[in-house]
Order: structure tokens, then C-alpha cells, then sequence
């Protein structure tokens, strides 16, 4: 089997700057981090290949520096890794990165399953996964909570939802995005980061995926950032409720009436 993973380099505070011009976050002089829902489908990964064999592929796009995730993603015990890095690929939204990291998945060739995080903390937009799947063409599932079982020939996954869950089976190839619930990802070894550093990632070019310039980059992004402003202050009236519990109960629901809340 072989697995891709796409992982994503993001700021490690919530106390970032927006540029006012490009309404994109200043990234530079700010610490980074791997995405911490992409560290379940890391784990999710090497998990099904240590139990049906194959390769893992680290897979992510951004500046330079995002080579730092791909070696801590080999620390963990990925297979090797790629990086899609270049000024031509700077600005692309969710349209534009999904369809590049696609392309790079072609290029991989014979990918049996592509594992994502349910979304990435500096956007939350959960449109990625998705949007590689629809550019392949390929069957996918999201918010993915557990992998019931793989055959030859099809994948049975548990997705979760506001409900319950769902029970999925698709035929490979296919796009899965993960959520928390479905492992806990483990912690690199000392041998493990030894092993990362001696490792080389090649860096893909936009002539090296084949891709259309026109459909990456900002002007190759079909939508656009007009406002950002931080979430009004939440005004914060309080009341401490006293006596047995019925009567706290109802005290408490009088409260919620009188608010409009209920």
C-alpha cells in the first residue's frame, strides 16, 4: 500500500499579525509547528503501513522552512518526503493548494490512499482533504474517526458527525481527512531524529508537477480575503446561584428565560 500524507507548517501561537495589503498571516520571525491534526494522520499512516506493508510519503507545500515538519515527520518513521516549495506557488488558497498537491500526487503515481488532518488551526477551513480529492477524482471521506477495515480492493472507515457516525466503504484509491479520536500519535525517538537528519527531501518545482501556472499562486486563487478583524469581546455578566439542587435548577432556568437565552 502506498500512502501519501499532507502535512502543513503553522504558526505555534494564536497571537499572529495579518498583513493589511494581502490579508495573509505575517509568517516570518513567527515559530512554527507540524499542524496538530496532521500528527493523527502521521500516526494513521504508519500504523496501516507497519500492519499491510508499503511506503509512507510525507507530502506538503510552503516556503523552505517547512522542511522542518517533513524531518520531524521521518523522526516518526515516515518513508521518505517531498516538499513543493517556490514563489509561484505563494498566496494559493484552498482551490490552488489542493489542486497542487494533487498534481504531486500523480507525479508519486500508484497511490493507493491520501490521509490529511480534518483541517489546519491557522485557517480551520477543512477544505484541503476535499479539494485533493476532487481534483483526482477519487472517492473520499472526512472527519474519519476510525479505519474498521482494508481488503485489496476497498477501504471501511467510521465517520464521525454531529449525529453519531457513518460507516464508509470506498474502492481505492481514496482521500480520507482524520480527527483526533482515531490514535495517539507517538513521540519521535532519539534514533528516530538521528535517522530524519541524513535524509534528503527533494524539492518540487511547478515544472516538475506539471502544473497549470494559471491555477496557482494568488492569481490562481478564485477567492479572496476582503476583511479580517479579531471576534468582538464577549460581554461577561455572571450570577453565582445558591441552595439545594432543584432549586438551582430552577433558579438556573428562570435565568436562561429572563436572557432570552432558552
Amino acid at each position: 500500500m502506498k500512502i501519501v500524507i499532507c502535512l502543513k507548517q503553522v504558526p505555534a501561537t494564536n497571537d499572529t499579525k495579518i498583513d493589511p495589503e494581502t490579508k495573509r498571516i505575517i509568517r516570518e520571525g513567527v515559530k512554527a509547528i507540524l499542524n496538530p491534526f496532521d500528527t493523527y494522520a502521521v500516526e494513521e499512516a504508519i500504523q496501516l503501513r507497519d500492519k499491510f506493508g508499503g511506503e509512507v510519503i510525507a507530502l506538503s507545500m510552503g516556503p523552505p522552512k517547512a522542511e522542518e515538519i517533513l524531518k520531524e515527520a521521518l523522526a516518526l518513521g515516515v518513508d521518505r518526503a517531498i516538499l513543493l516549495s517556490d514563489r509561484a506557488f505563494g498566496g494559493s488558497d484552498t482551490w490552488a493548494t489542493s489542486y497542487a498537491l494533487a498534481k504531486a500526487i500523480k507525479k508519486i503515481s500508484d497511490v493507493d490512499l491520501v490521509i490529511c488532518g480534518k483541517q489546519a488551526i491557522d485557517g480551520d477551513t477543512a477544505q484541503v482533504g476535499p479539494g485533493i480529492a476532487a481534483h483526482l477524482g477519487w472517492s473520499q471521506a472526512t472527519y474519519v474517526m476510525a479505519i474498521e477495515e482494508v481488503s485489496s480492493f476497498f477501504i471501511r472507515v467510521k465517520r464521525m458527525h454531529e449525529d453519531g457516525y457513518d460507516i464508509c466503504e470506498m474502492p481505492f484509491p481514496v482521500v480520507i481527512t482524520v480527527v483526533k479520536d482515531i490514535n495517539i500519535p507517538r513521540v519521535p525517538t532519539l534514533k528516530g531524529r538521528l535517522a530524519s537528519l541524513k535524509k534528503e527531501i527533494p524539492i518540487w518545482k511547478p515544472k516538475d508537477i506539471k502544473v497549470d501556472k494559471s491555477k496557482i499562486g494568488l492569481d490562481g486563487s478564485p477567492t479572496r480575503v476582503v476583511k479580517i478583524e479579531p471576534p468582538k469581546p464577549r460581554h461577561i455578566n455572571t450570577k453565582k446561584i445558591e441552595g439545594s439542587a432543584p432549586e438551582c435548577a430552577r433558579s438556573l432556568l428562570r435565568e436562561l428565560r429572563l436572557r432570552n437565552i432558552i
